[in-house]
């Protein structure tokens, strides 16, 4: 797989922002990828040296709502989540630099 199919996109939060000042990093990525692939991808990206790399599988959250037709219930779909943590000597990532 390229970089860019394993990394899907930056998962913007509160918490994923607050963490960006000590160099850790959330992404959503491909459910297959595996640790060493995300950290490889990441390197590539965004030229710098990944520490450790965590994974979780998310759970999507249940929607519901009301229509003319009666309640109508879904969810959302699941994701991988993967927190990066760069190396002290790295440089941080200028995308979420750019955020904060």
């Amino acid at each position: 797989m390229e970089a860019n199919e394993i990394i899907k996109k930056p998962l913007i939060t509160e918490k994923g922002l607050a963490g960006a000042q000590n160099k850790v990093y959330a992404f959503v990525v491909d459910k297959n990828a595996n640790k060493i692939q995300i950290a490889k991808a990441v390197e590539t990206m965004f030229n710098v040296e990944v520490a450790k790399v965590n994974t979780l599988n998310m759970k999507g959250h249940k929607k519901s709502q009301n229509t003319r037709q009666g309640r109508t219930v879904g969810r959302t779909s699941d994701y991988k989540k993967a927190v990066v943590t760069l190396t002290e000597k790295s440089k941080p990532i200028a995308f979420f630099e750019s955020l904060s």
